[in-house]
């Protein structure tokens, strides 16, 4: 079960008027030490996470190379949405970068309460399309901008990511070698 602090962090996270008291019972609180795959790309994913501290980031390999392409803090949902709706296999890795705490849920818990409280499925639909806003940018940006721009627009709208993420990952996320972006971040 998850203990009284923990559930005030969801109340205060997640979109008022969703009683999760109710829903406390099926997300466990587990510690993970850092640099832990919690889902392999090519599996099929079966649980959802919540985090209560730390940062987790998703990648995939790409002919040998590991790339990048989001990070996941305090307060923020992750998943393989598209295995964990669909059953198919992951396109992509979830690891923790920093030791963290998450609150776990199951598929099955997950689906009994998306079919039975319509609030909890926008709420979801929210976070969906919340991550699907931020593909989309990530996207046009390595379309449009070059690597210092892009850097530039990380630094201005996540310093976070600057301040918590090894430069290796922020590189590979920036589409860069580590090289490269200390070259960039002399610059600026």
């Amino acid at each position: 079960m998850i203990k009284n602090h923990s559930t005030e962090i969801l109340k205060e996270t997640i979109r008022p008027g969703i009683a999760w008291e109710k829903y406390q019972h099926v997300f466990k609180e587990v510690n993970i030490p850092a640099k832990t795959i919690l889902l392999n790309e090519g599996e099929i994913s079966k649980k959802g996470y919540f985090i209560k501290e730390g940062c987790l980031r998703l990648w995939f390999n790409n002919k040998g190379k590991d790339i990048t392409f989001q990070f996941f803090f305090e307060n923020e949902a992750v998943s393989s949405s598209e295995s964990f709706r669909s059953g198919e296999p992951s396109l992509f890795s979830i690891e923790t970068i920093e030791p963290s705490t998450v609150y776990v849920i199951t598929k099955k818990s997950y689906e009994e309460i998306f079919l039975n409280d319509p609030q909890y499925a926008s709420f979801v639909q929210e976070i969906i399309l919340k991550r699907l806003s931020h593909y989309t940018r990530l996207f046009m940006s390595y379309i449009k901008n070059t690597p210092e721009e892009r850097y530039r627009e990380l630094l201005k709208n996540s310093p976070h990511i600057i301040k918590r993420v090894p430069q290796h990952y922020i590189a590979s996320y920036l589409g860069i070698t580590s090289v490269s972006l200390s070259r960039i971040r002399n610059r600026v």
